[in-house]
């Protein structure tokens, strides 16, 4: 049960780090310097890595036996930047 959660918070951390890079850092290049392959790629990083995240949520969910309200909190916040940096903390306890 420990290695499932514990990588999905590795998992819900990274996946935060490329949505901040692809909204500040990508989305700019793309739209002030029309370097659209910055999106390309970070784009596609995140949407696996996005993917991966909501396949280990339900892995560990069913592992760490979740309620509802906190699959639900852990998948909107993945939504919401700077949120999953929130949640990792909350995500540890249960480690």
């Amino acid at each position: 049960m420990q290695n499932i959660v514990k990588t999905f918070r590795h998992i819900n951390t990274l996946e935060g780090y490329s949505y901040l890079i692809l909204l500040f850092v990508a989305m700019p290049l793309k739209y002030l310097f029309g370097f659209a392959l910055a999106v390309k790629i970070v784009g596609m990083l995140h949407g696996v890595l996005f993917i991966t995240l909501s396949l280990f949520l339900v892995l560990a969910s069913q592992k760490a036996k979740w309620s509802f309200k906190e699959n639900a909190i852990f998948f909107i916040a993945s939504l919401i930047p700077f949120a999953t940096f929130i949640t990792s903390k909350k995500i540890k306890t249960y480690e």
